[in-house]
């Protein structure tokens, strides 16, 4: 990926226009062009605050939106009327949340050791109490009490004792559990907000969980096949995908399951703050993002009488369970927002879906009725839960050398939340009026 500064034509409106969107993102930098000389320096900074991408220590800090205080209207932004409104065009206070969230999950990224000749592979870098600032996150007003580990249950033939350690790495940091205890954050959120936050995948075997992709029941209640009569959709017990779930309930002889570890934390967190306002947050990348939508599941089901508004913030995630599962998490009242990129396969994937709502090419809705019986009987067929943000790597004017790892990155899903505007003019001017006064500048300085 490459940035470009030469002039672009996204959508025409001016900061005057539209001060929400100023103060989103861009009041400092503006502030910041009138006061610095037009050299190469200038260059480089405007380039590094409207192209946070490649800034791999940057976590969207300078192009970070100003918090706005929600109040009462929390828990609209939370999705209680499933973000109707909200969307399109995006509202600014829902844009500086998901990007808050999104920065949550970067931590993940950034605190987890990717290096498999560290002794320290698969675990986390830093401690809960200095996580956020060595992450580039000080001033979050966020305490992590929990750090997360997922194990697989792929069973390992014998040879592989031979092969490099990370190879067999079964259970591995995967992300963490905080909890808003800042008194001027919480009056701002106008609730006391739980985060769990998970990276994507990261090890060998997450890698080959991610390819068990065929659906298996989620276990029931009463151990039945079915949690209710009549053979209805809404009444099959739910499906997911193999090795989401299998990375979510495998538990190893040195640590309990993802799903142990949650479920321990939450109830201890809900009987600790049972007195407040409270929401849950439960927010990830990609593999992060399946098992997210699993957490929520699972957290409704077992403690709906205690908890509080559940939402999922997803990122790039693949599809996680079939239309049972989907009624299940609505009866619930799970509230699923699902940040796509068009251009991002992972989202396509895995199987097909039979769902009139879903324009992905695996939608298999508009098939001759005795395929879809056939495929009905297999166990790929999907269903898209939750609220959708559709997004599109191409209406960017700042992406160049768009490719399969780019279209999925996090930091791309961040970019492109950052500058969507709406479906009608899908990315705003702000970043071109900036270049636009940047290069007037420089030309009336050289006179």
């Amino acid at each position: 990926m490459r940035l470009s500064l030469r002039p672009v034509h996204p959508c025409k409106f001016t900061l005057s226009e539209s001060p929400a969107v100023r103060s989103c993102t861009t009041t400092v930098q503006s502030a910041r062009l009138k006061k610095t000389s037009p050299d190469i320096h200038t260059k480089k900074t405007l380039e590094h605050l409207l192209h946070p991408l490649e800034h791999q220590t940057s976590s969207y800090n300078d192009a970070r939106p100003v918090p706005v205080r929600l109040g009462r209207r929390w828990m609209e932004y939370q999705g209680i009327r499933n973000w109707d409104g909200l969307l399109d065009p995006l509202d600014d206070n829902l844009r500086c949340e998901i990007l808050r969230y999104g920065n949550f999950v970067e931590a993940a990224y950034k605190a987890f050791d990717f290096d498999p000749s560290s002794p320290m592979y698969a675990s986390r870098k830093f401690s809960k109490a200095s996580l956020f600032e060595r992450c580039g996150l000080p001033d979050t007003g966020y305490r992590i009490t929990k750090n997360l580990r997922a194990t697989s249950g792929i069973e390992l033939p014998g040879w592989v004792e031979k092969a490099p350690s990370w190879v067999a790495t079964k259970s591995s940091w995967i992300g963490y559990v905080a909890v808003c205890e800042d008194k001027r954050e919480i009056a701002r959120l106008g609730r006391r907000d739980i985060v769990i936050a998970y990276r994507g995948t990261a090890t060998c075997l997450e890698w080959l969980e991610n390819l068990r992709a065929t659906l298996t029941h989620l276990p029931s209640v009463n151990g039945n096949n079915k949690l209710g009569a009549g053979g209805d959709v809404s009444c099959s017990q739910p499906m997911v995908e193999s090795g989401f779930l299998s990375l979510y309930t495998s538990r190893s002889p040195a640590f309990p399951s993802l799903q142990e570890m949650v479920r321990e934390e939450i109830m201890r967190l809900l009987h600790s703050y049972r007195d407040e306002p409270l929401s849950l947050t439960i927010t990830g990348h990609s593999l992060g993002a399946a098992l997210a939508t699993l957490t929520a599941y699972d957290i409704q089901k077992n403690f709906s009488r205690q908890a509080p508004l559940v939402t999922v913030i997803s990122f790039g995630g693949p599809r996680v369970g079939d239309w049972a599962f989907r009624s299940q998490l609505e009866r619930q009242g799970t509230r699923v927002l699902r940040i796509v990129n068009s251009d991002d396969v992972i989202t396509k994937v895995p199987g097909f879906t039979m769902d009139d709502r879903d324009d992905a090419p695996s939608n298999v809705a508009d098939f001759p009725r005795w395929i879809r019986r056939c495929i009905a009987d297999t166990q790929w067929v999907y269903a898209e839960v939750g609220k959708e943000l559709r997004l599109c790597s191409r209406n960017s004017p700042y992406l160049k050398g768009i490719d399969v790892a780019t279209c999925h990155d996090l930091k791309t899903y961040l970019h492109l939340v950052n500058g969507f505007v709406s479906s009608k003019c899908p990315f705003r001017a702000t970043a071109k009026t900036l270049l636009t006064r940047h290069f007037s500048t420089e030309r009336v300085g050289s006179h």
